[in-house]
């Protein structure tokens, strides 16, 4: 999977107010075969200002360049039920095992006035933002808003790949969907004994429908096939795409949540995955008309994934609990 072979989508047709119906049809027959095969995909064509992402990129790494105590000013812990805020390297856990990253969380920009706030759900609120570099905020809030519009745009794809209506998705999960944004950090490393595997992230799977990912030129990304462990490698102006165990569950296994995982190199990284999930409190039902496919008995954490039911908050608040374990006992409970 790397290089050429990762299917490369063009979203032209997608992204655009009108174009021939022939050519989305030819974009939905290629989004289905990504979905199928590989459960991960690269898209080009997708309208995103590329100078925003050096903008973002760059007001990133001034910030993980702040010493630890600044940083802290921003800290989770912070955040409250929100969720937001910066974590230092080993503050994640994936698997159990502490991830070689530090990070910022960020979600959709929400005032103490909004109703879901009001009623207390967990991830929802205001973001926290550093006093510098200032323009970390702007190029935050920007790259939101401009994912936020490529993800409705892609799952408009994925039904038309399903045999759906472009809204179907719209109509039943997302019309107010949960948006999460992660900035990640992973610190150069030299394997040895104490890193042996050079781990940033350990293998897992994404929690929800859908994860935009826009990287630098370092590379690292894994993901597992049918021949092994292969690499992603960055393409300038691309940005990957994979799916979470959310559209696995809801298409019976017809379309795959990949497990994959990051190694740390010679070189400092920086990523940034935004994650376009149901909302908070959609109940999560299968798409119609779908025979079973090649499902999976469970997640990477041991959860039967086809046998779960509740809505998508539900499944969430217990999944980050494992991440953060001590933040989730105060952040995450019921309101």
């Amino acid at each position: 999977m790397a290089g050429p072979d990762l299917p490369v989508i063009n979203m032209g047709p997608l992204v655009e107010v009108a174009g021939p119906a022939r050519a989305r049809d030819d974009l939905a027959r290629r989004i289905d075969e990504a979905c199928q095969e590989a459960g991960f995909f690269s898209v080009i064509g997708h309208g995103i200002d590329l100078d925003l992402f050096v903008r973002l990129e760059r007001a990133a790494r001034a910030f993980f360049r702040l010493d630890e105590e600044e940083k802290a000013a921003i800290a989770m812990d912070r955040g409250g039920r929100a969720w937001r805020g910066w974590f230092p390297v080993g503050g994640e856990l994936t698997s159990g095992v502490p991830d070689g990253k530090e990070g910022i969380y960020f979600g959709a920009e929400l005032g103490a006035d909004d109703a879901r706030v009001r009623a207390g759900w967990p991830l929802h609120g205001p973001n926290l933002f550093p006093d510098r570099p200032v323009e970390l905020r702007t190029a935050v809030l920007a790259w939101l808003e401009a994912m936020t519009g490529l993800g409705h745009a892609l799952m408009g794809g994925i039904a038309l790949a399903l045999g759906l209506e472009r809204d179907w998705f719209a109509h039943h999960l997302t019309a107010d969907p949960l948006v999460l944004f992660r900035v990640f950090h992973y610190p150069a490393t030299v394997a040895g004994p104490a890193d042996p595997a050079g781990w940033g992230v350990a293998e897992h799977t994404d929690y929800g429908l859908l994860t935009i990912l826009a990287q630098d030129e370092t590379g690292g990304l894994e993901v597992r096939s049918p021949a092994g462990w292969v690499e992603v490698e960055p393409t300038p102006g691309s940005l990957v795409c994979n799916l979470g165990d959310m559209l696995e569950r809801m298409t019976a296994g017809r379309y795959r949540s990949t497990p994959h995982r990051v190694r740390r190199g010679s070189a400092d990284r920086v990523s940034f995955p935004f994650f376009f999930d149901p909302a908070w409190d959609a109940e999560v039902r299968p798409v119609p008309g779908l025979a079973p496919g090649a499902q999976k008995r469970a997640t990477w954490d041991g959860v039967d994934l086809h046998a779960w039911t509740g809505t998508y908050g539900d499944y969430l608040r217990a999944k980050v609990a494992r991440v953060f374990p001590e933040l989730g006992q105060t952040a995450l409970g019921r309101p």
